[in-house]
């Protein structure tokens, strides 16, 4: 059937069926008039290719959707952290930082005379031109020059006062150290200045030559002045002269001195340390500010001498004790005092004021093969510490034919001259034979416990052995005659 056969076809049906509705699109077969067309199995293959690409076409625009997406974010976040670098490049800034050598920085201090980077020492305490932190471009004519108003016998104005208030109060001391240059103050004292000497005790320059240098500990030079101005007590420590060595391996000495207002126990102060040198000069004031002239006789200087050590305790070389009561300081404000004391050891008081008395009981167990000892107190100890007081403890050693073979030692009783202990020991003796305790004894050593310096023996106390003898010898004859019985006794502590 041709083409125009079958628009005249169609346009007579739609003639005959315009009264008969929707029938009229059906043919006399009732198969509608589109599918009789085009064709059923045609359009389903037609409408199922159609969602096909419309399918795809969605899912290949989101895909392309979600890349865009993805790539504004990124390119985003590289923009906002770029703002974030302050015009540093980051690779190039870390690997510089980690290749580069890192940058010394010039050491404070610098030796002029030999261009090295290490620090200058300090001068010699002994041939030093300045002080510490002075300079040191002073010429010899400025020497000449203070030499001569030194040894000019000026009124002595004292040092140079820090910026401290004058009026300080009655209960409130302070201190303040002033330095001086050591040569200057000696060229003072050689030249024939006003001060006046109040020398009190025994001068090693002025010793007999038969006199024992061994024991001697040297000389302790200061002055001393009263600032009625400033209501205030001026002490200066010039030097020492002729110290023992207590570094034997380089017979020299690294003094220093400590200084303590008696009995006001509040206020210590102490020189810097000279570095191996048994002559050092110090020339350091120390003002105690708050003192009134009717409370100076009343006060007493003490001094301690000793030598500095880096790996242990200081050593005490001695000690100096000034009565403020025996100078007169009314007119010392312009004439200081000068004072020349001879340097004491410690243990020169135990030899003047007794070494106390120590209460111990004792018990022999023969078949438990032990001997308990008990440290009970004691009683009337000497004032080791400038504060009037000590700090003791007891230590006991076992010894079998005189070697120490065990020790046990009390607690460290604070601040008192009559401790109470309580505390009781226990030693297992070694095999002994039929002789019994004769080869053991017990040494009781009473020592004194400092924070800084070495701890001082004030005491001793021997219970059998050779030297034994007296009351010690008396108690341990009695405790090895009645064993299993507690025996005390007090015992007076010898050197």
């Amino acid at each position: 059937m041709t083409k125009e056969a079958l628009m005249e076809d169609l346009v007579k049906r739609s003639a005959d069926g315009a009264s008969g509705g929707l029938a009229s699109d059906q043919g006399g077969g009732g198969i509608p008039i589109w599918k009789e067309v085009v064709g059923g199995d045609n359009l389903g293959v037609f409408s199922g290719t159609v969602m096909f690409i419309l399918l795809a076409t969605g899912l290949v625009g989101s895909i392309l959707c979600l890349i865009c997406a993805f790539c504004c974010a990124k390119h985003g976040h590289s923009q906002k952290k770029k703002k974030h670098l302050f015009g540093v490049k980051k690779t190039n800034y870390f690997r510089d930082k980690m290749m580069s050598k890192p940058v010394r920085n010039p050491p404070p201090v610098i030796n002029p005379d030999k261009g090295s980077h290490y620090l200058k020492k300090s001068p010699s305490p002994t041939g030093a031109k300045s002080p510490p932190g002075g300079s040191s471009h002073k010429t010899a004519e400025d020497y000449s020059q203070r030499k001569a108003v030194l040894t000019s016998n000026p009124p002595y104005q004292g040092p140079a006062a820090p910026q401290i208030k004058a009026s300080a109060p009655q209960s409130q001391l302070t201190t303040q150290t002033v330095y001086h240059e050591a040569n200057e103050s000696h060229a003072s004292e050689a030249g024939g200045s006003s001060l006046r000497r109040a020398s009190s005790g025994l001068d090693l320059d002025q010793m007999p030559l038969g006199a024992s240098l061994e024991t001697a500990l040297g000389t302790l030079h200061c002055t001393v002045k009263y600032c009625f101005d400033k209501n205030a007590l001026i002490v200066t420590i010039n030097k020492c002269q002729n110290l023992p060595a207590k570094d034997m391996a380089a017979k020299s000495s690294d003094p220093y001195v400590k200084l303590q207002l008696l009995p006001e126990k509040q206020h210590k102060v102490k020189t810097r340390v000279m570095r191996r040198t048994l002559n050092p000069c110090y020339d350091e004031d120390f003002t105690f500010y708050g003192i009134s002239f009717n409370q100076v006789p009343s006060l007493t200087l003490h001094f301690v001498v000793l030598s500095f050590d880096r790996y242990s305790r200081d050593d005490v070389i001695g000690e100096v004790m000034v009565d403020l009561g025996d100078l007169d300081l009314s007119s010392s404000d312009h004439q200081p005092i000068a004072v020349a004391k001879e340097i004491t050891p410690r243990s020169f008081k135990l030899k003047t004021q007794g070494r106390g008395e120590i209460l111990v009981s004792l018990c022999y167990q023969p078949a438990a093969n032990r001997i308990t000892a008990v440290v009970l107190k004691a009683r009337n100890l000497p004032k080791m510490d400038i504060t009037g007081l000590s700090d003791p403890y007891v230590k006991i050693y076992l010894l079998y034919n005189n070697q120490r073979i065990a020790k046990k030692k009390t607690h460290v009783k604070k601040r008192t001259l009559n401790p109470v202990f309580n505390e009781s020991f226990v030693f297992d003796l070694p095999h002994l034979d039929d002789h019994g305790l004769k080869n053991i004894s017990l040494e009781f050593l009473l020592l004194d416990w400092d924070r800084v310096t070495k701890n001082e023996v004030i005491g001793r106390l021997d219970l059998g052995g050779p030297n034994c003898a007296g009351t010690a010898l008396q108690h341990w004859n009695e405790v090895v005659t009645s064993p299993r019985r507690q025996i005390a006794e007090w015992h007076k502590l010898q050197e």
